[in-house]
Parts: structure tokens; sequence; C-alpha cells
């Protein structure tokens, strides 16, 4: 891949990653937000397993491995997702972007503690500023809101998942897992909405157009930017980019809904991109 598609490649998936908090908040306008999560992803996930049905990708063979599979999505799109929209009930969708961002700091903590895995000194270093960070965005004069618990939730969902993918990821093929954990998330997320919430869908031009934009680009488009970048390209160069990802968060909160830019937010998100960019740095033998 020439330096110039990885760069465009990469500053969209991103940015379609970021900027889906914004998009989000714009949502709960209309819907009730695990109800609008549920679609989303319900939505996305019939699509996929649909392609992935017509192009005749291996699919699990046996129940356990569709249990494996479920589980994945209970953690990474039923927790994370779910975290994520009842975060922006109380808090910005600039904050909630920086929070659930930490997930790489929870990968290396959790990985340490429950599968022995050992990571350098400067990748703790990052884990240490990511902390400092998330301190500093909750301000000096801390005020516990349900938001920011449910921000961090999301983020650790998030490593959780990640090291389940990690551990049972070679037992699927990609887009199937994709395409399934989606949908099983999804059907979760809209049980969790019937028994958690009062759920409600405003039917209006707009909010279609958020639930497409959430549903295709937002999910279908950036995963298979993302995946497309990991399989093509230096995985340790390409995730070390994931920093961009609350930079566009904190960027499209500004932009779309005039989110002030406070000290406290742009210092934390400072120090957690810097944390996030050391946790997944691949420099070269004999660094670090």
């Amino acid at each position: 891949m020439k330096n110039y598609q990885f760069i465009a490649l990469l500053v969209i998936t991103t940015f379609l990653m970021g900027s889906s908090f914004a998009i989000v908040k714009i949502g709960l306008v209309y819907s009730s937000p695990l109800l609008l999560a549920a679609f989303r992803f319900i939505l996305a996930g019939i699509i996929m397993a649909v392609v992935v049905r017509i192009f005749k990708r291996p699919h699990p063979a046996s129940k356990e491995e569709w249990f494996k599979l479920c589980i994945i999505g209970s953690f990474q799109t039923a927790g994370v997702m779910g975290c994520i929209f009842l975060s922006l009930r109380t808090i910005t969708a600039s904050e909630s972007s920086i929070l659930t961002f930490t997930n790489p700091l929870f990968v290396v903590i959790f990985a340490t503690i429950f599968m022995k895995a050992r990571y350098r000194f400067y990748q703790w270093i990052g884990v240490l500023l990511g902390l400092i960070g998330v301190i500093i965005t909750m301000g000096v004069h801390f005020e516990l809101k349900m938001g920011i618990l449910f921000g961090l939730l999301s983020a650790i969902f998030w490593a959780i998942a990640t090291l389940l993918v990690k551990k049972w990821g070679v037992l699927f093929d990609t887009w199937v897992l994709s395409a399934y954990q989606m949908l099983f998330g999804g059907v979760l997320l809209l049980l969790g909405s019937t028994l958690l919430e009062q759920p409600f869908f405003i039917v209006h031009q707009q909010s279609i157009l958020l639930l497409l934009w959430l549903s295709l680009l937002s999910s279908i488009i950036q995963f298979a930017g993302w995946y497309y970048l990991l399989q093509n390209s230096d995985p340790g160069k390409t995730s070390a980019y994931l920093f961009l990802a609350p930079f566009f968060g904190v960027l499209t909160g500004w932009v779309l809904l005039n989110e002030p830019l406070k000290q406290s937010l742009v210092m934390g998100g400072l120090f957690i991109i810097s944390g996030i960019y050391l946790v997944n740095r691949t420099f070269s033998k004999g660094t670090g």
C-alpha cells in the first residue's frame, strides 16, 4: 500500500471512530440510548451477515465456537457500545470519546494480571500517562457523574473484548466474527432497552440519516477500513495511530455540538493520546 493511501484510509477510519460520539449525541434527541445502539448494530450485523453468506465465508463449525462468538459480542458490542451510548446522556461527546479510547491502557493492565503478558518499560510509561490524563480530564474538582463511570466501563469492556479476540480470534473468519458479534450484541442491546429504559425512537428524516450513518459508515465501513489497514500494513505501526480517534472525537464534539474545549479536557486528552501512542507503538529492536 502506497504511503498516501495508507494515510488517507487511516484518517478516514479514525475519523469515523471518533466522530461517532458526536453523531450519537445528536441522535439521542430522537431515541433512547440503548434502543439507538440496538438499531445501529442489528442493522449493521444483518447487512454483514448477508454479505458473508453471499461470499460463503467460513462460519463457526460447533456450538462452542458460536458461544465464544456470542461472548465476544456481549463485551465488544453490547458492553462497549451500550456504555458509550449511556455515557452520552450526562457527559460530552469529547469526554466520552477520550475515556472510551483509554482501552489500550486497560489491555496492558489486564493482560499482565490475567494472561501473564510482559510489556516494555515505555508501554508502562504510556499506561501511567494515560491514567494521569483520565484524572486531569475529570477535572481537579472531581464531580462523580454516571457518564464518567459508563465511559470508563466502555474502555474496560473493550479491553476485555480485545483480549478475548486475541485468545479466540484464530477460530473465526474476521468478517464472520464482525458480522455476528455485532448482530448478537445488537439483540442484547435491544433486550437491555426493553428492561432498563423507556424505549422510544422518533421516526424523522434526520433520525433515519443518523442511524444509517452509524450503521453503514461508523460500523461497517469503519470496521472494513481498519481491518484492511491491519492486514495490509504493519499492525504495530497502524495501531499506534489509534490516538487520532479521540482527537477526532474532541474535534467533532467542538464543531458539531459547540462543546467547550476546557483546559482540563485538552491537557488530559494530550496525556491520554501520548499514553495510547506509547502503549501501541512498536519500536525497533533494542529500544524501550
